[in-house]
């Protein structure tokens, strides 16, 4: 069998289950690092200078929320099916660099560098997206929406860098 071919695994016994409480359990910690980030800076996010196209500050919260819950179930879709792959070893660097920025942006003040993280970040989701394909059609479709917001977030970082 090539490393490209899709294994169907029989990850359907009782542990899925506990396989899908630690999915949910690394889209929390990747949520909680960034609400770590973000403790305090309501006041200094809200002083910079912004593009008109910038969304209110309660959307983020909301948005987010659904697309963790999304990204775990993404994640434990793709293992179900064909188990611990190069595919879930990218899905967690996405995890990872989603981790990393919002300290960089909002912790830190480091607009460039948080810059960085995105577009590093983008292009790990659209790997996860490409590698889920010919594993789970569903995984891969939860994931497009995260996709998405972060081609949005990119552009905001980017304006908000170039603004001040």
């Amino acid at each position: 069998m090539s490393s490209l071919s899709v294994r169907h695994s029989t990850h359907h016994g009782p542990g899925q289950w506990l396989a899908l409480a630690g999915f949910a359990l690394a889209a929390f910690v990747t949520a909680a690092i960034g609400g770590l980030g973000v403790q305090g800076t309501a006041a200094e996010y809200s002083s910079l200078a912004q593009p008109s196209w910038a969304p209110p500050t309660w959307l983020f919260g909301p948005v987010w929320s659904l697309l963790y819950a999304m990204i775990a179930l993404a994640g434990w879709l793709a293992w179900r099916r064909a188990g611990w792959t190069t595919a879930l070893t990218v899905y967690a660097v996405q995890l990872v660099l989603n981790a990393i920025w919002t300290p960089l942006f909002f912790g830190a003040g480091q607009y460039g560098l948080a810059l960085v993280d995105i577009v590093l970040l983008w292009l790990s989701i659209a790997a996860v997206i490409a590698l889920f394909r010919p594993i789970s059609r569903p995984a891969t479709l939860l994931l497009v929406p995260y996709l998405l917001w972060v081609t949005y977030a990119t552009a905001l970082n980017a304006a908000i860098w170039s603004m001040n």
